[in-house]
């Protein structure tokens, strides 16, 4: 029976999920809360234990981490986070901001220490997708206008993750934020990020078209499945969070045109590697140690529910919301789910938090989802309420500001001119965020592989030499573009800013100045960017200066074919990204 052991307790999982699902849809229960108090029920801390491996009870676990986070992946889309706004971006990067510091300042009060309060801070930001999708599901309110809101919340916190999976890796492996190895590591990690991303978008997508073009669903699911496992393994390898590589392959995939394809066949792994990974938390608990921290666990899960209700109902509301949408938007964000337990078990697995950290945050998710049906349908009651006790005045003054924000929306001229303010500074930040990778790149392959150069006899000032010219020749396509974009953008600025009637028979003579001030400070800018980052491969002055006059002499020379180059690139990036999306294509 050894030989099956892992059989045996995966079965046996699967078996109380099922049985599960079935008593708490009878029952009108949430379903997901019922997974974990299974996992409590079958696992290692209860009498009569039925799962007690802890290298099954790990292996299961990362199992369904790598799947719901590939299918959370593939729910993120670039595309989507493009349509978020930028409103709704800072409410959630303040809402985001806000929690992490509340639950900071809790852990401190609770005397855990500094970095289990930057964890639990961590596990309390983030809002849980399955749980807020579900709930607006069973409630018949996704085609509502605060719907919208509530997904682009969620997409724009999956990007959010990302940061904080990064940060917080860096803090966990060098026990620190004030060290040179965690500023490294995050770099590292920011490296992978965007490189992943870029080169992921440019290649895979492309990819899964090509098999699903082949008309065979088998193909087409293993191939994608082999992606997903694929950039897990790869993150692992590099020292990062399998989780990361998993989420990272799903926003790829995701902008993919066969992607609601690939949807369609992982959703059914999607739903049993969630009752997988939801049963598997409840193997990891302890129901003693949780009752030590029952109250603990209570207060964060009020602060939790009220924090996140008021922020982004109050930052709903200050974009321009109307006072229902708003209360109904920040409801449905007031509670924690997956990404939080991805967080502490990652705090777990780095040894970087407690072992009371993770029961904690189970026992406040679990509070947090069994009330987040009875919240939302509050929603009406508690802006009936509000509207009975708030004064008269205020009420008049709040309805008076709403119509201010909405008179203030970009309309006409106005949205064509910040649509193009937006399109040239996304253009210039991307190619500024590609040069800096390949100098990046450039730092990584000398340190890691200068064994293998001074075994072709070169010496350090060479090896700089050679991979800071690869580097700089690879960058020219991209330093054109910076270049053209900026200008474009400073012409757009002088022609906006400067008006005749103040600057008279001078007015064109500073536009052109401005015009062309802003490309080259912007080209100064990324030159002490690349060289801050590119220290560590840096030449000897002289060949610098001799590679930089060579490299612009061969920009001039060949300056139509390397922006024919962009060209190319920039279009496979955009017809990956601007492809219309399944509802667009419904709608026509």
């Amino acid at each position: 029976m050894h030989d099956i052991g892992f059989i045996r307790d995966l079965a046996l999982v699967m078996l109380v999920a099922g049985a599960t699902t079935v008593l708490f849809q009878r029952l009108r229960l949430p379903v997901l809360p019922g997974y974990i108090l299974a996992g409590v029920v079958i696992g290692p801390h209860t009498p009569g234990v039925l799962v007690a491996d802890p290298r099954t009870i790990a292996d299961i676990s990362n199992l369904g981490v790598v799947l719901l986070m590939f299918t959370l992946g593939l729910e993120f889309s670039v595309r989507k986070l493009r349509q978020v706004g930028g409103s709704l971006l800072l409410v959630t990067v303040f809402e985001v901001g806000f929690m992490l510091w509340v639950g900071y300042q809790l852990g401190l009060l609770f005397g855990w220490g500094g970095r289990n309060a930057l964890f639990l801070g961590a596990i309390m930001a983030l809002s849980s997708t399955m749980v807020a999708t579900r709930t607006l599901t069973e409630n018949g309110l996704r085609q509502w206008p605060f719907a919208r809101l509530v997904v682009g919340m969620l997409v724009a916190e999956d990007m959010l993750t990302i940061v904080l999976l990064t940060l917080l890796t860096a803090i966990a492996i060098s026990g620190t934020v004030q060290t040179i190895a965690a500023f490294s590591l995050v770099g590292h990690l920011g490296l992978f990020v965007v490189a992943g991303m870029i080169v992921g978008l440019l290649l895979l997508p492309r990819l899964v078209d090509y098999v699903a073009r082949l008309e065979r669903d088998e193909t087409l699911l293993v191939s994608t499945l082999g992606i997903c496992f694929g950039a897990s393994l790869l993150a692992a390898w590099l020292g990062f969070s399998v989780a990361l590589g998993a989420f990272l392959a799903g926003a790829v995939v995701a902008e993919a045109r066969s992607a609601p394809r690939v949807v369609h066949l992982v959703e059914p792994l999607r739903d049993m590697f969630a009752a997988l990974f939801f049963v598997a938390i409840g193997l990891k608990i302890d129901p003693a140690q949780l009752a030590h921290h029952v109250w603990p666990a209570v207060l964060i899960a009020l602060a939790v529910m009220i924090g996140k209700s008021v922020v982004c109902s109050a930052g709903m509301f200050f974009i321009g919301h109307d006072v229902r949408t708003s209360l109904r938007t920040g409801l449905c964000m007031a509670q924690i789910g997956e990404f939080s337990f991805v967080i502490a078990t990652l705090g777990l697995t780095l040894g970087a938090v407690s072992d009371f950290i993770y029961p904690i945050a189970v026992a406040v998710a679990l509070i947090c989802m069994l009330a987040s049906p009875y919240l939302l349908r509050s929603a009406d009651l508690l802006a009936h309420v509000a509207a009975r006790v708030v004064p008269r005045p205020l009420r008049l003054l709040l309805t008076s500001y709403s119509g201010w924000v909405e008179n203030l929306r970009p309309v006409d001229e106005n949205a064509v001119l910040a649509a193009m303010f937006r399109r040239l500074l996304w253009h210039i930040a991307i190619n500024i965020a590609l040069v800096v990778t390949l100098f990046v790149i450039g730092a990584y392959i000398n340190a890691h592989n200068a064994a293998w150069f001074e075994h072709w006899g070169l010496s350090r000032d060479m090896r700089h030499s050679l991979i800071w010219a690869c580097a700089l020749f690879l960058s020219l396509p991209l330093l054109i573009a910076v270049y053209r974009k900026a200008e474009a953008l400073g012409m757009l600025l002088a022609e906006l800013g400067i008006r005749e009637r103040f600057a008279g028979a001078y007015t064109q003579a500073i536009r052109q100045i401005l015009a062309k001030l802003i490309p080259l400070t912007t080209l100064i800018v990324l030159a002490f960017l690349v060289s801050a980052l590119g220290s560590a491969i840096l030449p000897p002055r002289g060949v610098a200066l001799s590679l930089v006059g060579a490299c612009v002499l061969l920009a001039i020379v060949l300056w139509r074919g390397f922006v024919k180059v962009h060209a190319r690139l920039q279009a496979a990036l955009r017809e990956t990204l601007d492809k219309p999306s399944p509802a667009d294509h419904k709608q026509s």
